[in-house]
C-alpha cells in the first residue's frame, strides 16, 4: 500500500462527500500526525497500538475532547481504507471508542463584561459584526431576527463600506485581501484583539452563550431559546438555566412571597375564626 496515493485518494473521496476545504486540510493533518507518529505498518496496528497513541496525546496536553476528534477522523481514514480501498483489515479503534469528556455549564458574559467590550470596539464593520452574534445567537448557516441595534449597527456599517458590489456582507478592511470577505478565522482573530484589549475571557462563542443567557433572564422561553440557538436537542438549551443565576433569583422570590402571603392570609382567617 503506497501512502502518498492513499492520502491522495482519501482527499478526493472527502472532496466528493462535500467536506470543506478546512475540514479536508484538518482531517489530513492529523493523520499526517498519526502516519508520522507510527512506528508500523498501518494494517498491523491493533487496539493496544493505539492505547499507546491515547497517551501520546495525553502526554501533549491535548484535550479528552481533542482526542476524542483525532479517534472519529482515524477511524474515518479506516473505514475509508476497507471499502473504498478495498484492503482487508481490521479497523483498531471500535465503534463508541472515545474518552470521557466532562459537560462544562456554558459561560455567558456579565452585563457590565459585555459593556466593556462593545464600548472598546471602534470599527463599524466589528461593532456591527459582533453585535450580530451577541443579538443573534449568530452561527455560519443561520439567522432568524435581527434586534434593532444589531440592525442599526449593521446598516451604519454597510453605509460606510466602500465596496458596494461584493454580496459578502463583512470584508476585510485593509492591508493585501482589502474588499474580500472576512475568514471565520479573521474574525476569530478580531475578538481575539479585543479580548486582550479588555482583559476579558472572551470568544466569538461567548456572545452566542450571552444571548441564551440573557433571553432567558428576560422571561423567553427554553422552547423559544432552543429554536433560536438552532439546537437539536432542549437538554442542550437547558442547561442555560443551571448558570442563568438572576432568573432564578428571581424566581426563588417571586415564589417566597407567595408562599408567604398564603401564610399570612391562613394565619389571620384563623385568628379570625378564633375571635
Amino acid at each position: 500500500m503506497l501512502m502518498i496515493n492513499v492520502i491522495i485518494n482519501f482527499r478526493r473521496y472527502l472532496k466528493r462527500r462535500n467536506y470543506s476545504p478546512y475540514t479536508v486540510k484538518y482531517y489530513l493533518n492529523i493523520l499526517k500526525q498519526f502516519v508520522i507518529w507510527l512506528d508500523i505498518p498501518l494494517e498491523q496496528i491493533t487496539d493496544k497500538k493505539i492505547d499507546a497513541y491515547i497517551d501520546y496525546l495525553h502526554s501533549k496536553r491535548m484535550q479528552p475532547a481533542s482526542i476524542n476528534c483525532y479517534l472519529a477522523i482515524i477511524r474515518v481514514f479506516y473505514t475509508y481504507l476497507r471499502y473504498e480501498e478495498q484492503i482487508r483489515l481490521v479497523n483498531p479503534i471500535k465503534t463508541g471508542r472515545r474518552l470521557r469528556v466532562p459537560k462544562p455549564l456554558p459561560r455567558a458574559l456579565r452585563e457590565e463584561q459585555v459593556d466593556r467590550l462593545f464600548d472598546i470596539i471602534k470599527s463599524k464593520r466589528d461593532w456591527a459584526m459582533f453585535r450580530l452574534m451577541l443579538r443573534c445567537g449568530l452561527r455560519v448557516d443561520r439567522i432568524v431576527y435581527i434586534s434593532d441595534d444589531a440592525a442599526t449597527g449593521l446598516e451604519v456599517y454597510l453605509k460606510s463600506r466602500s465596496h458596494y458590489r461584493v454580496k459578502k456582507i463583512f470584508l476585510v478592511d485593509k492591508g493585501t485581501y482589502k474588499g474580500r470577505p472576512i475568514s471565520v478565522r479573521g474574525i476569530q482573530k478580531r475578538m481575539e484583539y479585543y479580548a486582550k484589549k479588555t482583559g476579558l475571557n472572551v470568544s466569538c462563542h461567548h456572545l452566542r452563550h450571552t444571548m441564551a443567557t440573557q433571553l432567558l433572564n428576560a422571561e423567553a422561553e427554553v422552547e423559544t431559546i432552543q429554536d433560536l440557538l438552532g439546537h437539536n436537542w432542549i437538554t442542550t438549551t437547558q442547561r442555560y438555566c443551571s448558570v442563568s443565576n438572576l432568573k432564578v433569583q428571581r424566581d426563588y422570590f417571586k415564589a417566597m412571597n407567595l408562599i408567604l402571603n398564603r401564610n399570612t392570609q391562613q394565619t389571620f382567617n384563623q385568628s379570625v375564626n378564633y375571635e
